[in-house]
């Protein structure tokens, strides 16, 4: 595969969305400053049972390496859903609904909770390069009810998009909950975001018995040159009337370690929310992006009840084809003789009830 300008141009977009692939004019920008713990050093932030980032040169060995097979996305993949959520959901109920990539609605005892919130045409700090929407979201900005709460994961560009953020504080003035480090990014582009930041294991209440526990994840983050792991990412474990909900927005399997701990400390749960997309080639991701092989025996090993797969067929971050994971994960959960039912890939738009 040649190597051009455009394409050069496009990975280091796309790079920033994914594997911070630097970004020169960016190397001034604010980092967090705290003390130290057993998964900070006083500069970085590091999972002790996690992985390092890929290095610049393992990019260039995926991007521009022989043999490599990316497929070819559809420009254009509607799904056939779209969902107008209700101004609210009281009682013991949640209704959930899937808006694309890691992006949820999430609607319970009468507060709505946004998990992820990307609205924006591309994944990237640039508006014309980086990795694009293939579909809609699954709710249209406008159709949104007044936000309460905003969770963000971590600082990658296909989680934390500031665009986004900024809409929400203009309209609704949400309280965002995100880990250490995320909310100086946030501040830093837009003071009016009430962004407030918490460290692995800490438990933020939002009222009605409604509260989320930041939970150690297999990922990293970063969003140009030398903030590499400046700020901490995290999955969230969210208590509501139906149950706890096991939110993970990225995640790397490893040993399965991460679900385990999880299931251990805070089951029984409800639901799992799972990544099933972004994952090839192997040698690179996994030790960031989960297949549906790895989400199945993450699945296990949380024991929720049931799961809902995302993190697919919106951003093209990697190589495989765009309905791959949804495939995949059907023959995962064969292999694993576990009723398809119990973990369904969703799609823009899908609501699920519990």
């Amino acid at each position: 595969m040649p190597i051009t300008r455009r394409r050069i141009f496009g990975l280091l977009a796309g790079g920033a969305a994914l594997v911070g692939v630097p970004w020169l004019w960016m190397s001034r920008m604010k980092t967090y400053d705290g003390s130290a713990s057993d998964h900070f050093n006083g500069l970085h932030f590091f999972d002790p049972d996690g992985a390092p980032p890929r290095s610049l040169g393992e990019v260039l060995r995926w991007q521009f390496g022989r043999g490599r097979q990316r497929a070819t996305w559809p420009v254009w993949a509607p799904s056939p859903h779209a969902d107008t959520p209700p101004a609210a959901v009281d009682g013991d109920k949640v209704r959930l609904s899937f808006v694309g990539h890691a992006s949820w609605l999430i609607q319970t005892g009468g507060l709505n909770i946004l998990v992820d919130p990307v609205w924006s045409m591309r994944a990237s700090p640039i508006s014309f390069a980086g990795p694009k929407r293939h579909n809609d979201p699954g709710i249209a900005f406008e159709k949104l009810p007044k936000i309460d709460v905003v969770l963000v994961s971590h600082g990658h560009y296909d989680h934390l998009d500031v665009a986004t953020l900024s809409r929400l504080a203009k309209n609704f003035a949400p309280r965002v909950v995100t880990p250490l480090g995320n909310d100086v990014t946030m501040r830093s582009a837009d003071p009016t975001i009430k962004v407030e930041a918490f460290d692995w294991h800490d438990r933020v209440e939002f009222g009605g018995g409604i509260a989320v526990t930041l939970v150690p994840t297999r990922h990293w983050t970063a969003r140009g040159m030398f903030d590499r792991n400046r700020a901490l990412w995290a999955s969230f474990v969210l208590e509501t009337p139906a149950g706890k909900i096991y939110v993970v927005c990225d995640s790397g399997y490893g040993e399965g370690t991460h679900f385990r701990r999880v299931a251990e400390a805070h089951g029984p749960l409800r639901l799992a929310i799972l990544p099933i997309g972004a994952y090839e080639p192997r040698w690179f991701m996994r030790d960031q992006h989960m297949n549906p092989e790895d989400a199945v025996k993450a699945l296990a090993d949380c024991g929720a009840q049931a799961a809902l797969g995302h993190h697919h067929g919106t951003f093209q971050l990697t190589d495989e084809a765009i309905d791959a994971p949804a495939k995949a994960l059907v023959e995962a959960l064969d292999a694993a003789k576990i009723p398809q039912e119990r973990f369904v890939a969703m799609k823009p738009g899908q609501v699920v009830e519990i």
